[in-house]
């Protein structure tokens, strides 16, 4: 299996994992989601000036007003870091590059 397989399969397996928790491992509660973000995402969280942080993640997750994400919204939650985490890094190496000139 290639590694952006193995990625793939554990976001999988982590998902599912704390979807579990009320019986249902199709969805996340806000609950859920918080717990898999306080584990999976702490150096996130840690950054994060406001306490309802979760809360407005939810919302915004929540495409369908269901009170649930599913595996596609919540995919949309690690596309968005992801991407953000890109740039970040992008904008780094570029820094460095500056102070090598």
């Amino acid at each position: 299996m290639s590694e952006l397989e193995k990625c793939m399969e554990s976001l999988i397996r982590v998902f599912h994992r704390y979807a579990a928790g009320d019986g249902d491992n199709a969805t996340l509660t806000q609950k859920e989601l918080k717990k898999l973000m306080e584990a999976e995402l702490a150096t996130f969280l840690s950054c994060q000036k406001n306490p309802d942080v979760v809360s407005k993640i939810m919302k915004d997750l929540d495409r369908n007003n269901d009170k649930k994400v599913d595996f596609e919204e919540f995919v949309s939650l690690v596309v968005g870091l992801t991407t953000a985490c890109e740039a970040f890094q992008r904008q780094q190496q570029d820094k460095g590059k500056g102070k090598k000139q």
